[in-house]
Parts: structure tokens; sequence; C-alpha cells
């Protein structure tokens, strides 16, 4: 095996394993709802949610050629003579690649651990942005698609979420308010799964296609693939099988804040929320639009509180998932940025294989430490509908709070 193909290996590698974590970090996004008014059983929803991540990765790659075109800037040289006054070669390219995956990774999983609802799709973009600007300077970044595709979306995303799930939850209860709250809620309770479902499917026809993006881009880097070709039919199904088995993972912690941080949640509310999520994802996914799945559902929960009277929102935790989605993409990209540099440091940029090793080994190390830090506190299926403290910033501290009032032996388990 040549060293452009063994770099190749490890960068597929590390793109599924990316895609694994978008899995649970995103599950809260379409079944948080679901699992809060017990519509569907904890276990039960993310196994659904699995199967139509699965389903939904095979409806379109339009998201896909977005991600592969349209944040690094290919036209900035050229890989077969390093054209265009920038030295890289396929080998450089496939590191960019793979230090931006780490950024993505790295920012997944503390933001799980921290049981913060944030995206993914950003986390990935800023690694990828932080490791382009390493390699190349600001020419290798795709400016123009980045603010037009990634960033002016992110800013309307939610809010448009909002305004389209707090008039769907004004309209749900105004029609139903003759109806009694027990039959209402039971009924409702029906409509949830529908929706929720909806929105798992959106989701795997949204995420899944950005690790198939980055993983055709290796291709192209490593010269397995021509830019103009379709995505090969193997890196369709390898992301849809491990975002499948990512959200069957769960991804209790988010699922915890979305669920009961956010609003209290009634099942008309959710399946507002979930129908207003779902129409707005497959609708930006049909125009190859980069979208965050997390900032739409987000934004979605929220304007179920807006939209019912009387209803609380906990805006002190939504400001907290705000700052964290200002800090998304500068955090990640530092951290593909670092990565690169730690890569060529190690040896030179014509030979990166041992580079691209450390790195790696590295990225398991950080993330088998955050793992065992959230053993330290779990969250799973058991207690992920507990009580919300209202004047806790996270999950962890939610949960931590909440000793005092379990008796025995399951106050001693945490």
């Amino acid at each position: 095996m040549t060293a452009t193909l063994l770099i190749l290996a490890i960068v597929v590698v590390t793109a599924l394993a990316f895609d694994f974590t978008n899995g649970f970090h995103d599950t809260a996004n379409a079944m948080a709802t679901s699992i809060a008014t017990g519509a569907l059983k904890p276990f039960t929803a993310v196994a659904l949610s699995a199967v139509l991540n699965l389903i939904g990765a095979f409806l379109s790659v339009h998201v896909a050629a977005t991600v592969a075109k349209g944040i690094v800037n290919l036209d900035s040289y050229d890989l077969s003579s390093g054209a265009n006054g920038v030295p890289l070669d396929g080998q450089a390219l496939l590191l960019v690649v793979f230090t931006g995956l780490i950024g993505g990774i790295i920012w997944n999983l503390f933001t799980w651990l921290l049981g913060m609802p944030s995206s993914s799709s950003h986390a990935l973009f800023g690694g990828l942005i932080g490791a382009a600007l390493a390699a190349m300077g600001t020419a290798g970044v795709a400016w123009s698609s980045i603010v037009g595709k990634i960033l002016i979306p992110a800013v309307a995303s939610p809010i448009i979420a909002a305004l389209v799930s707090a008039t769907g939850t004004f309209v749900v209860y105004w029609i139903s308010n003759t109806i009694p709250s027990k039959v209402k809620n039971e009924h409702f309770r029906h409509g949830q799964i529908a929706t929720a479902s909806l929105v798992s499917l959106a989701h795997g026809a949204g995420d899944a296609q950005k690790t198939m993006g980055v993983i055709f881009l290796a291709l192209v880097a490593a010269g397995e693939a021509n830019a103009a070709e379709r995505i090969p039919t193997w890196v369709i199904v390898a992301c849809a099988v491990a975002i499948a088995l990512g959200t069957l993972s769960g991804g209790w912690r988010v699922i915890r804040t979305l669920g009961k941080g956010l609003v209290e949640i009634e099942s008309p509310q959710g399946m507002a929320a979930e129908a207003s999520s779902a129409a707005i994802i497959l609708t930006s996914a049909a125009g190859g639009m980069a979208l965050s799945t997390t900032h739409v559902s987000t934004g979605s929960i929220l304007g179920t509180g807006l939209g019912k009277r009387g209803a609380e929102v906990r805006w002190g935790v939504a400001m907290r998932m705000a700052a964290a989605w200002l800090i998304t993409i500068p955090c990640a990209a530092i951290v593909g940025f670092l990565s690169w540099w730690l890569a060529t440091g190690v040896t030179s940029v014509s030979s990166i294989t041992v580079g691209v090793i450390v790195d790696f080994i590295l990225l398991i190390a950080m993330a088998a430490l955050i793992f065992f830090r959230s053993r330290v506190n779990p969250i799973d299926a058991s207690n992920v509908n507990e009580q919300w403290d209202a004047d806790a910033e996270s999950v962890d501290s939610s949960i931590r709070r909440a000793e005092p009032a379990v008796a025995g032996p399951v106050a001693q388990k945490h």
C-alpha cells in the first residue's frame, strides 16, 4: 500500500467516525420532544430514528456536492502540478480533510459531554476552514460559498423555524382548545411519531451527505476520483450506515437538554416543532443548502414556547446554546488549524504519513478521555426524562443537582 492510500484509508475511517458522532449528537433534533412527552419510549425512539436516518441518506446528494466543492477551494491549486503558487500535492489536501475532521469530531464530543445541542455541520465546516487556512491561506477557502450556503442560513434558519413553529403551535391550540387536555395530548402523541419520523428522514437526507462530501473530497485529493464525477455508491452506503449506528447509540445527554431544558413540552407543541423542522430541513436539502438540523430543531422547540400561551421558555439555556453556536466554527477551525501544524511539524509536507498517524493517535486518546469523563455522571434512557433544574448550565450539572432528591443506592450510582 502506498503512503497516499494509507493516508486515504485513515481519512475515510476518521470521516465515518465523524458521521457516527453526528448521529448520536443530533438524535435529539428528531426525538427529544417525543421522548420528553412520552410519545415514544427512549430506545424505541432512537431505533426508529436510526432506521429513518439510514433511508434518508439515499434521498439526495445535493448537500454532499456543496460540501465537496463549496468549502475548500479546489481551484486554488492544481493537484497534479502544484500550480497557482500553492505548493501542495494530493497528500497535503488529504491532510486538510483529515485535520478538518479532527476539528469537527473534537467539538462534537466536547459539546456532547456538556449536553449542548451544537451543530455537527458547523463543527465540520469550521474544522475544514481552519485546516484549509493553515495549508493554503485565505485563497484555500471558498468564502463566497460559505457565506451564501452556510453562514446566512445559520443565522436565518433558527429564526424562521421559531416563527413557523410558533405560528403552528398557536393554530394547533386554537383549533383544539375545546378538547380536554388528556384526550388532546393522547391524540397528538400519535402525530408526534409521524412528525419525528419525518425529521429523522430529513436528518439523514441532510447530515449523512456532509460526510459523503468530505470522503469524496479525499478521493479527489488521492487521485481516486474526479471532481466532476458523481459520488460513488460505496461512499453513500458507508455514510448511511455510520450515521444510523451513531443514532442508535443514543446521544442521551443532548436529548435531555433539548427535551427538558429549553421548554416544558406538551404533545401538541412537540408535533408542531417537529413538523416545522422537517419541512425546513427537507426543503433546504433539496436546494443543496447545508443547513444545521440543530439550529432548525432548536428554533422550532423555542417557537413552541412562544406560540403556547403561558409556556415557560428557559432563556438562560437558550442563550447558552446561542453562545455555543457562535463559537462552533471558530473553535473547530482552531482545532483543525493546530492539527495541521502538529502533523506538518512532526514531518515534512512532502512526507506526511507520520504526522497523520500522530494526529490519529491523539484523536483516539482525546475521544477516550471525553468518554471516560462522561461516565462520571452518566445520562441514559433511565434518567433522560428526570426533572430539569432551571439553574443548571448543562446536563451534567442538572443531574448532579438532582441527586439529593434521590434516595439510597440510586444517588450513589451517580
